[in-house]
């Protein structure tokens, strides 16, 4: 059974903080290359950013500079730090896992995904 689980979403206010954890099972993350996805009703889904197994990252212009994404691979999770929240980031938020690399992420081919977790960001 390959999972991942993504926890931390919630309602924030513009200009607030959120982060986002995506926890692996039945499979180790350390070999595979995780992204960030998010999806606006109505709205296709979109790469947020992605981490490779080893390390080097890639984010979407539109959160450069205000999320940070990092792997624990001791716990067997990767988390997405979200600072200084604008409505427009207003999504389910999912990861997701292929091996080795971020090649994928623009087409999102990407071998597991999780469930999602609803980030809300409203005054």
């Amino acid at each position: 059974q390959l999972q991942l689980v993504e926890s931390g979403g919630g309602l924030v206010q513009p200009g607030g903080s959120l982060r986002l954890s995506c926890a692996a099972s039945g499979f180790t993350l350390h070999y595979y290359a995780i992204g960030w996805f998010r999806q606006a009703p109505g709205k296709e889904r979109e790469g947020v950013s992605c981490i490779g197994s080893g390390g080097s990252t890639t984010y979407a212009d539109s959160v450069k500079g205000r999320f940070t994404i990092s792997r624990d691979n001791a716990k067997n999770t990767v988390y997405l730090q979200m600072n200084s929240l604008k409505p427009e980031d207003t999504a389910i938020y999912y990861c997701a896992a292929e091996q080795y690399s971020c090649s994928g992420f623009t087409s999102k081919r990407f071998a597991y995904w999780g469930q999602g977790t609803q980030v809300t960001v409203s005054s």
